[in-house]
């Protein structure tokens, strides 16, 4: 299977997991695209969605599914989404595509976060990615030393703004060998919004897309 066909598999293997008349909490990047392509064929059984970015809120009306307000939601059963890394105990990078504020809040209100990706992103070790971190603009700058003193080489991520007005660096050259601890780090260090580590609120359940087919990875 082709990396787009892994993703594809696992996008509709998620549906599996949609309980009927809930809202689903929905991510954003190519692999959660492909979700809302599947989300879209059973519409009819759900309430609705939130979306974690404005490019999800979209395509998600661009298929006719309801977009909610969290602040309208008092319950997720789950929020499907991908991820730039993923770790064997489900801890994962994502920001890759700049909506990590939105998309842990819409994380942290689900009963349950279902990670869909395809085999190139588990590794036994986070950070051969680069660790994105939304940043308040005028602390750039400072976030930028502090990170440094914690080991990183972050970058700025040029002509990109967040859907919250905030800029992103990407931090290089990071082992991340206990990443609960360094998400509680990096959210202690003033001017960051919030950091790519969902290692306090890890995946659920992983759908991984294989060459031999969809694999479920739980804990």
């Amino acid at each position: 299977m082709t990396q787009d066909e892994q993703k594809r598999a696992v996008a509709a293997a998620a549906i599996q997991h949609i309980p009927v008349g809930s809202i689903v909490g929905v991510g954003t990047g190519s692999t959660a695209n492909y979700f809302i392509d599947e989300l879209a064929k059973i519409k009819h059984k759900i309430e609705g969605a939130v979306a974690s970015s404005d490019a999800t809120a979209q395509r998600l009306k661009s298929h006719g599914i309801e977009v909610l307000d969290l602040n309208n939601v008092t319950d997720i059963p789950v929020y499907v989404d991908g991820a730039d890394e993923i770790t064997q105990h489900l801890h994962m990078i994502k920001g890759g595509g700049g909506a990590l504020t939105r998309e842990k809040i819409v994380a942290a209100v689900a009963r349950r976060f279902i990670c869909i990706t395809d085999q190139t992103k588990l590794v036994d070790v986070l950070g051969n990615f680069p660790l994105p971190i939304e940043v308040i603009p005028m602390a750039r700058s400072y976030v930028a030393r502090e990170i440094v003193l914690l080991g990183g080489h972050p970058a700025l991520r040029q002509g990109f703004t967040t859907d919250n007005g905030n800029v992103i660096l990407d931090v290089h050259g990071m082992q991340i060998m206990n990443p609960v601890e360094l998400e509680t780090k990096l959210n202690q260090i003033t001017g960051i919004v919030t950091n790519g580590l969902f290692a306090r609120r890890g995946a659920n359940l992983l759908l991984l897309g294989t060459n031999e087919g969809v694999k479920t990875v739980t804990l």
